[in-house]
């Protein structure tokens, strides 16, 4: 199951990423319409991070190895931020508003870095299967 949810984190990771590199302006449209909504607008961004975050609490509580352990907590940061989304959504709604969310680079930025660590799952998966 572990590896099956580190392939599941590593197809989430390069897909948003690229993403996020090759249409960061679409994604400050994107934080902006929910924005847009105010505190349901926070919600949205819960759902969003409670999915992928709970799928990886769920299945893969590892903490043996750097891989799998930076695995596990990126599922731990996602169930933080949605729990912040749904029960603080003021706090939710005002780290959508940081000037950081209007410029198109810090997604593309933050979409290397996603399409990277993507890359490490991918690979490290493909070797275990002798692929």
């Amino acid at each position: 199951m572990e590896r099956a949810v580190e392939i599941f984190v590593a197809i989430n990771m390069l897909v948003i990423g690229l993403s996020h590199v090759f249409q960061g302006s679409v994604w400050v449209d994107f934080f902006r319409i929910m924005r847009s909504h105010g505190l349901a607008g926070s919600f949205v961004n819960g759902f969003l991070s409670l999915s992928f975050g709970s799928i990886i609490v769920g299945f893969h509580w590892v903490w043996e190895g750097v891989i799998p352990s930076i695995v596990t907590c990126i599922g731990i940061a996602q169930v933080i931020k949605s729990f912040v989304a749904f029960c603080l959504p003021s706090v939710g709604l005002y780290s959508m508003r940081q000037k950081k969310a209007e410029n198109p680079w810090s997604y593309r930025i933050g979409g290397l870095l996603f399409v990277g660590f993507g890359i490490l799952l991918m690979l490290r998966n493909l070797t275990k299967s002798g692929l």
